[in-house]
């Protein structure tokens, strides 16, 4: 099982982005899905995560810009960013908790991660 992101990149302050993260194979249960960041010299973040309903989780440093969505009949997860702030700058990383496919499962599965620069 592999998950795979897309949609980073480099913005200027005060720019929208959106991140879409894929799993590679069907879903047979799943228990969330989420996004980390890890900026440089720091440990990895939680940003945000969704089990699919209204029940989304933020942190305090992203709540109110950032939306997160699963959908999980399609596998993917999406994180629209807005209003970004060079503080934003990171590598970000696709996460999977609880996942059960065809073929395996398992308590986490992550991406390799994303780069999405924001200058000022």
């Amino acid at each position: 099982v592999q998950l795979t992101e897309s949609g980073g990149g480099s913005v200027q302050a005060g720019k929208s982005l959106t991140l879409s993260c894929e799993i590679s194979e069907k879903i047979l249960s799943i228990g969330s899905m989420g996004w980390y960041r890890q900026a440089p010299g720091n440990q990895r973040q939680l940003i945000a995560t969704t089990a699919g309903g209204n029940d989304a989780k933020y942190s305090d440093s992203v709540k109110g810009r950032f939306t997160i969505s699963m959908d999980s009949a399609k596998g993917t997860v999406n994180l629209r960013m807005n209003s970004l702030q060079p503080e934003d700058t990171g590598v970000y990383v696709c996460n999977a908790h609880n996942l059960l496919t065809f073929s395996e499962g398992g308590m986490d599965y992550w991406g390799k991660g994303i780069l999405v620069t924001v200058s000022s």
